[in-house]
């Protein structure tokens, strides 16, 4: 009688991580093929238009937006040609279609509370790495008062001083509307340098996240005040 043996194949683990091409730069193929396809009919639908650093320079950084839609990331993806691992809540991965390419796209699941320890480890796998992540501090849509950002939950600030990384504010001014431009206002690059190499109180983590939220804000009241001059000087040109 003849030994059968039962080989056991190891199933390959899925990475998080892109590995850099011979530039240097961590592409993903399907996020361009989305953002060759999908970007150029949302921008015909909802046309947005960039106030600030429009491009983002290769290499690490944390992109932080507030959130208003499903179809967020199309600003920061519009802003590199780099691959960027969108931090969204596990529920969106069950989603028909979404869900599908949020896994293709290697976007980093995290628990709806925001406490999801193999989240985190991605997010500092992924930069450590040199590639790029994106944030939604206000841990869901708004679908109140656009005029505000929500309250944030901890995480941004943590990570990006842990991983010794920029963050990359991105304000969208309005909720985008169809066939109406959205502003979307970016931020010069932070550096939370000061903080580095620090063993920090979750109080103080949630201090420098409530400084982000406020430089966001600074932000969305900067531009106010560009528009409504623009409009006066138009008023009085008239």
């Amino acid at each position: 009688m003849e030994e059968t043996k039962n080989v056991k194949k190891k199933k390959k683990t899925k990475t998080i991580t892109i590995k850099a091409n011979k530039k240097g730069r961590h592409i993903s193929k399907l996020l361009n093929l989305l953002r060759v396809i999908v970007l150029p009919i949302y921008y015909l639908l909802k046309p947005y238009k960039f106030y600030g650093p429009r491009k983002a320079k290769d290499g690490a950084c944390i992109f932080i937006s507030n959130h208003y839609t499903l179809f967020d990331p199309a600003y920061p993806a519009s802003m590199t040609w780099e691959a960027i691992h969108f931090v969204a809540k596990k529920e969106v991965f069950k989603m028909p279609v979404i869900g599908l390419l949020a896994k293709g796209a290697k976007a980093i699941s995290v628990n709806r509370d925001g406490n999801d320890v193999r989240g985190l480890l991605d997010c500092f796998k992924c930069l450590k790495n040199g590639e790029k992540i994106c944030i939604y501090p206000e841990g869901t849509r708004n679908k109140g008062d656009e005029n505000t950002l929500l309250p944030f939950h901890s995480g941004a600030a943590m990570i990006a001083i842990r991983s010794k990384t920029p963050i990359v504010p991105i304000v969208i001014y309005k909720k985008p509307r169809f066939f109406r431009c959205t502003h979307i206002l970016v931020g010069e690059p932070i550096e939370l340098s000061e903080y580095y190499d620090r063993k920090l109180t979750e109080e103080e983590i949630a201090a420098i996240d409530a400084d982000l939220r406020q430089q966001m804000l600074d932000m969305r009241q900067k531009h106010k005040e560009f528009l409504e001059s623009k409009k006066t000087k138009k008023s009085t040109q008239a």
